[in-house]
């Protein structure tokens, strides 16, 4: 069904789109490459919400040589009016002969309409090429569009046997300082960084994107049921922030956002914030995906709360003993049929350190 050439074609449009991994959220990230014969007339990639979308760059660059040529793209063309005009009419209205994307749009107002419009005007299309690779890339946007919900990632620094922190609460620097690096990287390309009020408490993060070259800083959300967050904490600085409640403490809240937080309240019946709600709560905001960097409490309870949906583990060689912090406070199964399962799916090197990526 498709080609050498097609492969290489969309393995271009994939490089393109992940330009925009650390600024297009809320939209998906797009790249797109224009071809003729087998010569790449005009390229493009989405940058930001508000601007031209990928294939309206390429369109553009490409102008009347777009006519009869075939147009790659890792996500179907929008077909609905939203910040920017729809790039199926720009498709069809340029005249290209032959549309080949990795995966249809997730998005409710889209979804399979921009191949119908594409059809309807006579052009060919084809889906399914690198789907899986067009999937990781924008799973975030996926994970919202289709269960309401962003894709959360749970970060993780710890020794060998899985201690996050001496039992005082001291964790500088459990790994090297690529390892660290990286994290950044993880962070860029999230729409919030969210934690909890213990980790404010013990060591005031300012929870921000360092050494990334990045145009934008996420949203910092914190988790804090009494809204025991200090105004003076520095995490309310340089930035928006978002403290998450689950009791009306009208003074404390009052502090925090003459400060400039944004408090909402969001209760279970435990007096703790009800986490599954939050989640949704955010995807209406429209983040995409969520980097968590938690105390073990809070990591249990996401846990729990079945919202967490990859774990991003930094081990460092180091043996810090029973008596440090683990990574999860969590009830103790009778069965190690009832311990979580995950799925590795890689494993890398960073610097002295290793990087473990897996699936809940």
């Amino acid at each position: 069904m498709f080609s050498v050439a097609d492969r290489e074609f969309m393995r271009q449009a994939l490089q393109l789109a992940e330009r925009g991994l650390y600024s297009t959220t809320p939209n998906p990230r797009v790249g797109c490459v224009i071809v003729r014969d087998g010569a790449v007339l005009a390229t493009g990639w989405h940058e930001k919400a508000g601007l031209p979308h990928a294939e309206a760059l390429a369109l553009k660059a490409a102008g009347e040589r777009a006519r009869g040529a075939t147009l790659y793209l890792n996500l179907e063309p929008c077909s609905h009016h939203g910040r920017t005009p729809p790039c199926a009419d720009a498709i069809v209205a340029a005249g290209v002969g032959r549309v080949v994307a990795a995966m249809q749009d997730p998005n409710p107002k889209v979804s399979g309409a921009g191949f119908a419009k594409l059809r309807t005007a006579g052009i060919e299309v084809e889906h399914g090429l690198m789907e899986d690779e067009a999937r990781e890339l924008n799973i975030g946007f996926v994970a919202r569009m289709t269960r309401g919900r962003p894709w959360v990632r749970m970060k993780i620094a710890a020794s060998l046997d899985g201690r996050t922190a001496l039992a005082n609460g001291k964790s500088q620097w459990i790994t090297g300082e690529a390892a660290r690096a990286d994290g950044h990287r993880w962070r860029a390309r999230a729409c919030a960084i969210l934690t909890g009020h213990g980790t404010v408490r013990d060591d005031d993060p300012r929870l921000n994107v360092r050494g990334v070259d990045t145009p934008r800083q996420p949203l910092r959300i914190v988790v804090d049921s009494r809204f025991e967050t200090p105004p003076s904490a520095r995490v309310l600085k340089e930035g928006k922030t978002l403290i998450a409640g689950a009791v009306r403490e009208s003074k404390r809240i009052a502090a925090l956002e003459k400060a400039g937080a944004e408090t909402v309240i969001i209760p279970n019946d435990r007096g703790k914030v009800e986490l599954f709600k939050l989640m949704e709560a955010l995807a209406r905001r429209e983040l995409n995906e969520i980097h968590v960097e938690g105390g073990a409490k809070l990591n249990g309870s996401l846990l729990q709360a079945g919202v967490v949906d990859e774990l991003l583990v930094y081990l460092a060689p180091s043996v810090i003993g029973d008596s440090g912090r683990g990574m999860f406070d969590l009830p103790e199964p009778t069965e190690l049929s009832a311990s979580t399962a995950l799925k590795i799916r890689e494993v890398e090197r960073m610097g002295e350190d290793l990087r473990i990526l897996a699936r809940i």
